[in-house]
């Protein structure tokens, strides 16, 4: 038995066009039953067998299927069959990673050989989208809004065959956020299908209010930063002097696993080296042994424990990534520990400065964003109540990744009865459990007095790694926490993505705008009125007749709900993150 692999968008997207309407309404049950079928592997070759008679061949590249016919069934119907469209509907969707890069630049990756048409700047230097491009966002509107009507819990195949057609639709008119936003949703969408476990309700919203912000922005006043890029341009860099930091499995839910490691350049900026490609938690383990690019036979893993490297001729990405290139060199450098130059200076930063930085990051676009631009460095004290960040307050540490096959989970639980022992901590917020932050990598003081650095989803801890150490309170502000009522809120969206229109014009009570209303947040409250006014509304004409819903001004409600707890939540959590001299008393 194996994992079926992943399949690009747009062969995704195809897979019920050849479908009679009767049995695109069966296509949601047909996937269900897929995930039964038994599947097996070769080396570009997977076959999932649907019965004694009946089979289904994937062929890939690279691991990924990347066109429509090499997806083919055996039976009578074929094409036109729920088979293929169950099987190509079930496998997760294809992701973008940083491979080796054939040339010093990399060429958009549009779907054929016609660039996207740019949109028009008319005399007043602002944007002017083209036909195709205005009929692209206008599909993108419509799908995002009906998914958000309908929920996950509605959303099937079809819905999510709607974003994507509507993805490529606006990638090859050059709209390339709005592209990569919808195919996001589906993508998670997607997860929350299958019920896969690494699926977050909050990061689904997320992506659903990015797409439905670029959507609506592309159909009033364009601006440029809306468009995208079509993927990450790789330049030549002439030279780099890496010293590694840490490195970090991933997983991806939609098939691809890998280690990331992130180093420090001599510029001060983050860079990351990556070996990501299809496969599962073993292959994360495996990557973090994949060399250095350049032919030196650094490990990415070596280079994040203390390691350092020259590589010359690299090709690099405009956010930091690293990629392979046919022309750079490496070789083997000296490295700096945590607490030594030119890494301590990351430490050196306050808590409070970092966090606001890291909020700002997560507010651009994706694409846009450079890498480790989302870490903290942090120093503290393990104390019984979590983690006392030194100037700053005390968090929990949370596991990025609760899979069993990464030691994230056991890791953190042995670190946190370790009262009072002093550490240096890698790790990002977590943007859905504000108390908390994302533990990623520490370094202490051992038992021996040697210091101890260790990436925790990849270096397994026992006790023998811990000092013994007292059990002495550790002074420290409280825990970063929002209001109840602004919670309630952002609840209150996430539920909306959850069930639908219909699940949150069921639940409303009118309630929550009260409530926020009595502590101060009048425009939330006002939000939060407009989602259940919206949700619930099935006003009759003259004549008595119940009106059509109106999912538009419920989309409408729905993102100004969004925006608002997302920016509510990031203000006071940077007010949290603050000294405490340093709170407006207001």
């Amino acid at each position: 038995m194996t994992t079926l692999p992943p399949v690009t968008a747009e062969v995704a997207a195809a897979a019920l066009e050849s479908l009679p309407t009767r049995l695109r309404k069966r296509a949601d049950s047909a996937a269900a039953k897929a995930a039964n079928w038994p599947v097996a592997a070769t080396d570009a070759t997977v076959v999932v067998r649907v019965d004694d008679a009946t089979t289904v061949t994937l062929t890939t590249t690279a691991g990924v299927v990347t066109s429509a016919e090499d997806a083919v069934c055996s039976c009578l119907l074929a094409p036109a069959c729920l088979h293929r469209a169950a099987v190509l509907t079930l496998a997760p969707l294809a992701e973008e990673t940083d491979g080796p890069q054939p040339t010093a630049v990399v060429p958009s990756d549009t779907d054929d050989s016609t660039p996207g048409p740019p949109p028009v700047p008319p005399e007043t230097g602002s944007l002017r989208l083209t036909p195709p491009q205005s009929a692209a966002v206008h599909a993108l509107r419509a799908a995002a809004t009906a998914v958000l009507a309908a929920g996950v819990t509605g959303s099937g195949a079809v819905h999510r065959a709607a974003l994507l057609h509507a993805a490529h639709s606006a990638r090859v008119a050059g709209l390339h956020r709005a592209a990569a936003a919808a195919v996001r949703v589906a993508r998670r969408l997607s997860e929350a299908g299958t019920g896969d476990p690494a699926f977050r309700l909050p990061e689904l919203a997320s992506e659903l209010a990015e797409l439905l912000t670029v959507a609506d922005g592309l159909g009033r006043a364009p601006d440029p930063d809306l468009i995208g890029t079509a993927r990450r341009a790789y330049v030549a860099n002439g030279s780099l002097r890496l010293r590694g930091l840490f490195t970090e499995p991933v997983v991806t839910a939609s098939g691809y696993a890998g280690a990331v490691t992130y180093a420090l350049a001599q510029d001060g900026r983050l860079r990351s080296l990556s070996d990501v490609a299809p496969g599962d938690a073993d292959r994360a383990r495996q990557a973090a042994g994949s060399a250095v690019p350049g032919g030196s036979a650094l490990t990415l893993r070596e280079l994040g424990d203390h390691g350092g490297a020259i590589l010359t001729d690299p090709t690099v990405s405009p956010d930091g990534r690293i990629g392979g290139g046919g022309v750079v060199r490496s070789v083997q450098a000296s490295g700096a520990r945590w607490h030594e130059e030119p890494l301590d200076t990351l430490w050196r930063r306050s808590p409070a400065d970092q966090v606001a930085a890291a909020l700002r990051w997560s507010a651009e676009p994706a694409e846009e964003r450079d890498a480790g631009g989302d870490l903290l460095f942090l120093t503290g004290t393990i104390t019984g109540g979590g983690f006392a960040v030194d100037g700053g307050p005390t968090v929990r540490l949370l596991a990025p990744d609760e899979r069993p096959e990464l030691p994230y989970v056991e890791n953190l639980r042995l670190l946190a009865g370790a009262h009072g022992l002093s550490v240096r901590l890698v790790a990002r917020l977590a943007a859905d459990r504000p108390s908390g932050v994302s533990a990623l990598a520490a370094a202490w003081q051992g038992a021996d007095g040697d210091p101890i650095r260790a990436d925790l989803g990849l270096r397994r801890l026992n006790r023998t790694h811990l000092p013994r150490t007292g059990r002495a309170v550790i002074p420290s502000t409280p825990t970063p926490a929002l209001p109840t009522e602004l919670d309630l809120l952002r609840r209150a969206v996430d539920r909306a993505v959850a069930g639908g229109r219909a699940v949150t014009a069921a639940v409303a009570d009118g309630e929550l705008p009260r409530r926020l209303a009595a502590v101060g947040l009048a425009t939330g409250a006002a939000c939060a009125r407009a989602l259940v006014d919206t949700a619930s509304d099935r006003r009759h004409d003259a004549l008595g007749r119940l009106r059509p819903a109106d999912p538009e001004a419920y989309a409408r409600a729905w993102l100004a709900s969004s925006t608002y707890a997302a920016a509510a939540t990031a203000s006071l959590l940077t007010a949290a993150w603050a000294p405490e001299g340093d709170h407006d008393p207001a």
